[in-house]
């Protein structure tokens, strides 16, 4: 199979590796012109992933229409945020044929639209059923040196689901296939909010029972707004539920707890994310979140007190005592 993987960060880079190691050929997609120039001569990525090499016969390409073209499966792992500016770039015709892998876990500030509905949205002259998304809980790091891995690949097609289950499917990195593509976007994006309320918990250096709280009652946010918006209640106990919930909120890798715990710490949010190469989805995604809540009428108070640490220059510890002092609920 023919492929492209858009966006050279360590995600994108790992999971061009594992297309590569599977037979298939592949170009990766680096829009910076001198960055591109580093991963083809030094076939190393030093800003995202230090240490894993590239593939000689992987291509590396600045050029996105050339990159696109022609291919069967292209991975998109551009953040979020910057994905519709990129694909708008791409005319239907060079990709009508083409499956999408969107492995971009975020929400789209201002449409509130996951990536599949933003690709839906972008194509709209199409009903075309080639959408879909990888997803659970899955560390580049990890994934870059063969730890064992497992996610869940989704599409609203049954068959696509299954196409790109195959593609990516080895004896280290495991997929199962599911149709509940909105689901699985749900939960891969919500979770790095309910992450960074984790890592605001280490910063304050509250402890195990504080941050399993922050984990039980968040995947319970998780799972009310996405019944709510459509989604199967078991999705949000599987891979990309509490899974990817686990590993982000628990994990040294994860870039949104370490944006919590810095900010628990006593730093502020521009002066951390200053400091990042790479992306935090969560910040960006707690405004959706948020805003998601308010459509559909839902109860989300660790999402409304992260987003108001991030956003409303909240105490965390005041955050913590008005979460903690609620009107009692059953669970």
């Amino acid at each position: 199979m023919k492929a492209a993987v858009l966006g050279s960060g360590a995600w994108g880079t790992t999971l061009a590796i594992v297309l590569h190691q599977n037979g298939h050929q592949v170009t990766l997609w680096e829009y910076k012109t001198d960055y591109a120039k580093v991963l083809d001569e030094t076939r190393l990525n030093p800003d995202y992933l230090p240490g894993v090499k590239l593939p000689q016969e992987m291509i590396i390409s600045n050029n996105l229409l050339e990159a696109v073209t022609g291919k069967e499966l292209i991975v998109l792992a551009v953040p979020s945020q910057f994905l519709r500016s990129v694909m708008i770039q791409i005319p239907y015709h060079l990709i009508k044929n083409t499956i999408l892998v969107s492995v971009a876990k975020g929400i789209e500030n201002g449409t509130l639209m996951t990536m599949s509905q933003m690709l839906h949205d972008v194509y709209n002259e199409t009903g075309c059923n080639c959408v879909g998304v990888l997803s659970g809980p899955s560390h580049a790091e990890e994934v870059s040196v063969k730890i064992p891995t497992t996610v869940v690949a989704a599409s609203g097609d049954k068959e696509t689901s299954r196409v790109i289950q195959s593609a990516f499917s080895n004896s280290y990195f495991r997929v199962y296939n599911t149709t509940d593509i909105i689901g699985v976007e749900l939960g891969g994006a919500f979770k790095n909010v309910i992450a960074i309320g984790a890592g605001i918990i280490d910063g304050l250096k509250f402890g195990d029972n504080t941050k399993a709280a922050i984990m039980t009652r968040g995947i319970a946010e998780i799972s009310r707004l996405g019944i709510a918006m459509g989604s199967r209640p078991e999705t949000f106990a599987g891979l990309s539920g509490i899974g990817d919930l686990i590993v982000t909120c628990m994990s040294r890798h994860s870039r949104n707890r370490y944006v919590g715990e810095k900010i628990g710490a006593g730093m502020k949010l521009a002066e951390v994310l200053a400091g990042m190469s790479a992306v935090a989805e969560g910040v960006q995604t707690s405004r959706s979140a948020r805003a998601l809540a308010r459509k559909y009428d839902i109860v989300t108070p660790i999402t409304n007190e992260v987003y108001n640490i991030l956003f409303e220059d909240k105490d965390p510890r005041q955050a913590t005592f008005d979460l903690m002092t609620r009107d009692k609920k059953e669970e």
